[in-house]
């Protein structure tokens, strides 16, 4: 059996050119080939490619919108060179709070908050080439930031843990800014590093996460977050991705670093367990609604761009500080060693040991009358007498 070679497409730049050229949004494209807005702008953003009947169809009408309108001969990236000029700083170092922060209510407005970093995608790219690394970062927090935490609030049950997760990856990127802004998909990138913090297992050593925070007001609610709470962390991740989220199965496996097969198993089981629990949310668009409204019901914010950043910065500084100490102390532990080290080897002194049986040593005292006259005799007798031999000296 042979498989048929793909159909070939454009790159996603020029997806997205023809795309306008056509004067078509992305909902019409999606509508056509049958698939979700969300994928088209996954295929336009370079993240996913279609396959099978959808890549052909695809290629089918991105032939038919070059056919009506060709593309130009000169410049391929005019959106890099009309972007508008950024809005009036509202606090020193953003200049793009007010665009973000439209964006943000827009995105909230239309999916409560859960899908807002989806649309951050395009977003960064359109304005890169005209704004500073501050500039790009604060747009990036700015129009993601209140999803994500209601996002991380969903997989955690607690408020402050998801302020504290999405701070914390959004501290990551900027200490790594040169690695995730020429990511494809930042938004992605910081998603995956909040979810990997919230999800952690050593949070519950900590002593302000031992004891659980107080639960919604609403007893729907209650019953919802208490079911997601009880869920395997993988099949929570992987649901709120899905559903919540609005990812597509390939996207949600390569995010969970699964296979594709296994991200649907957990998926289908999240859902069973959910359904076995709450049967009025079998529905996957039921679920997705009450999803959106649980995380849009709580307030939760996250702090400024700015003080993100700073704390970013204080916690390199201080790390940077104490790895350089560590290491002093380390040179000097060394050199103290090799300046007090011996230079040869001495054997050690074995200690004594006591002998028994040895007869205590007697003192030498005067002689006694016997023993002088014996004394006497033997020396006057020391050359005379048959007895003895004198040896004679040659």
């Amino acid at each position: 059996m042979t498989q048929s070679p793909a159909t070939p497409l454009p790159p996603p730049k020029e997806r997205r050119r023809l795309r306008e050229a056509g004067s078509l949004t992305q909902a019409q494209v999606a509508e056509r080939v049958g698939v979700t807005r969300e994928t088209v702008r996954a295929w336009e953003s370079g993240r996913t490619n279609p396959r099978g009947r959808k890549r052909e169809a695809y290629a089918k009408l991105l032939g038919t919108l070059v056919q009506e309108k060709p593309p130009p001969e000169e410049v391929t990236e005019p959106q890099f060179h009309e972007a508008p000029a950024p809005p009036p700083e509202t606090e020193p170092g953003t200049g793009t709070e007010t665009k973000a922060e439209a964006a943000t209510a827009t995105a909230t407005a239309t999916e409560l908050g859960l899908r807002s970093e989806a649309d951050a995608r395009t977003e960064p790219e359109e304005t890169a080439a005209s704004l500073t690394p501050a500039q790009a970062f604060d747009a990036l927090y700015a129009f993601c930031a209140p999803a994500l935490v209601r996002q991380a609030y969903l997989l955690t049950g607690r408020r402050e843990l998801a302020r504290e997760s999405v701070e914390w990856a959004f501290q990551l990127a900027w200490q790594r800014w040169p690695e995730v802004a020429v990511d494809r998909d930042p938004a992605g990138w910081v998603r995956a590093t909040a979810y990997e913090y919230a999800l952690s297992p050593w949070h519950r050593f900590r002593p302000r996460y031992r004891h659980p925070e107080a639960p919604p007001a609403d007893a729907s609610d209650r019953a919802l977050l208490a079911a997601l709470l009880r869920l395997p962390p993988r099949q929570r991740r992987t649901l709120v991705l899905y559903d919540g989220v609005g990812l597509d199965l390939p996207e949600t496996a390569a995010e969970t670093e699964a296979s594709t097969p296994a991200a649907a198993g957990r998926l289908m089981n999240a859902r069973e367990a959910i359904a076995a629990r709450l049967p009025d949310l079998s529905e996957p668009a039921e679920l997705h609604r009450r999803l959106t409204e649980l995380a849009a019901t709580e307030r939760l914010r996250a702090a400024k761009p700015p003080v993100v950043r700073t704390g970013s910065e204080r916690r390199a500084r201080f790390w940077t500080r104490a790895a350089i100490a560590f290491t002093v102390a380390l040179i000097g532990a060394t050199v103290l060693t090799l300046r007090t080290a011996p230079t040869h080897y001495e054997p050690p002194i074995t200690p004594g040991a006591e002998i028994q049986g040895v007869p205590p040593k007697v003192a030498q005292g005067a002689l006694s009358e016997a023993e002088t006259e014996l004394r006497e005799k033997l020396r006057g007798a020391v050359t005379s007498g048959p007895e003895r031999l004198v040896p004679l000296s040659r």
